[in-house]
């Protein structure tokens, strides 16, 4: 029997919906849930009064210390459920959780480092939470997170990112990939990356990560993983996670 199958279906209620980015809003849910590992999902699952019901997978992006479940949802035009929660759903409705589950797309602190992170678009999710427990355990191993978006407003938790940058410069490096604008800060970049960037961004940092997670789209991450290769990082280092899309 699977994870997902054996998992049962808790009620969560939605304690706060805020927008982050222009297509992404931030869900917090209150649930019965055991405590997450930092890379773990749930499985989401909306119910009509006609019987019908759609699910879908989210990462969570909140620290697995976190007294709620933050979820990150891109809105799809031609979605079943991310609509819902840009448009309909409100604090104090509930709604069906399952998990955490998964247990090869994980981080834990003991794990160690150096770790490199890799997102795309709303792939930040899961990387947000291993940022966030590697903060809350003391930060001791060196992190860089590259995170790649159209533009700089498409980039969720910017502002947490550059603070914690702020706070922690010699063991936290963040570089912003914006692909159809030009970069905000110096040494960020400013067009898709390749494997020369990492190579680059890698030299910079000055570290060989024993440890690299790639999330986002099909073609972000298939692009981004070749590239690390190409860069010389050996591919047993390297985890991926994707969902479908360009």
């Amino acid at each position: 029997m699977s994870g997902a199958a054996a998992s049962p279906w808790h009620e969560a209620r939605i304690e706060r919906i805020a927008p982050i980015t222009p297509r992404i809003v931030s869900v917090m849910l209150a649930a019965p849930l055991a405590r997450p590992v930092a890379g773990q999902h749930v499985d989401v699952k909306l119910s009509a009064e006609d019987g019908y019901s759609a699910q879908r997978s989210y990462s969570i992006a909140s620290a697995p210390s976190a007294p709620h479940i933050e979820l990150i949802i891109e809105k799809l035009d031609e979605g079943e459920v991310s609509p819902y929660f840009h448009e309909v759903a409100q604090a104090g409705d509930t709604l069906e959780l399952r998990g955490p589950l998964g247990g090869h797309f994980i981080w834990r602190p003991q794990d160690g480092g150096p770790l490199l992170l890799v997102a795309g678009g709303s792939g930040i999710a899961p990387l947000m939470a291993m940022v966030r427990d590697w903060r809350e355990a003391g930060g001791t191993t060196p992190l860089m997170l590259v995170y790649s978006a159209r533009t700089w407003a498409e980039l969720a938790f910017a502002d947490e990112l550059e603070q914690l940058q702020a706070q922690m410069p010699q063991r936290f490096l963040f570089v912003a990939a914006t692909t159809r604008g030009a970069p905000r800060r110096e040494g960020d970049l400013g067009r898709r990356l390749d494997a020369v960037q990492l190579q680059d961004l890698q030299a910079r940092w000055g570290q060989v990560p024993r440890h690299v997670f790639v999330c986002g789209s099909n073609r972000f991450v298939e692009a981004a993983a070749d590239g690390l290769l190409a860069a010389n990082v050996p591919a047993g280092a390297i985890r991926t996670e994707r969902y479908g899309g360009a």
